[in-house]
């Protein structure tokens, strides 16, 4: 009779440790969702974040460009500009081909009468002397005189 009062008990206790187990398994199955759940929802909050922040920095890497493309144009403008600036005065102080012609050919006239005015007496020396300031010029000795009187003598230099 007592074995058969430890043969119920062990059999009672196998039947709630078996029953035990089970809850068990069912508690640890449960907890298997409640952490996957739990890592889902911390994983979608943290892609949620993630997704936030990267629409930050795309945005502030847009208005980077925008600015960038602003800060070159006006940078292209300024170098632009200031070297126009020496072609513009160039344009405007520099004469034009037309003017050069002129030039060249008022230049041309110029020559053509100094070599005429020196044939004609232009290399000679003229001084003031004399206590009354009188025109002077200076002669060639060697040269012979001219005229009925002998009273016209060569310039030095002709």
């Amino acid at each position: 009779m007592k074995l058969g009062l430890v043969m119920e008990a062990a059999q009672a206790q196998q039947g709630m440790a078996a029953s035990a187990l089970e809850r068990l398994r069912e508690h640890t199955a449960g907890l298997d969702a409640v952490v996957r759940e739990e890592i889902r929802a911390t994983l979608i909050e943290e892609l949620q974040a993630l997704e936030a922040e990267s629409r930050r920095t795309a945005a502030a890497l847009q208005a980077l460009q925008r600015a960038a493309g602003r800060r070159a144009l006006l940078g292209g403008a300024a170098v632009t500009l200031l070297s126009a600036l020496p072609l513009g005065g160039a344009w405007w102080l520099l004469p034009t081909r037309g003017e050069l012609e002129a030039l060249r050919a008022t230049r041309a006239e110029l020559a053509a009468n100094i070599a005429q005015l020196s044939e004609r007496g232009g290399r000679i020396q003229l001084r003031r002397c004399g206590a009354q300031q009188r025109l002077c010029v200076r002669i060639d000795r060697a040269a012979p005189r001219y005229g009925e009187s002998a009273d016209y003598l060569v310039v030095q230099g002709y």
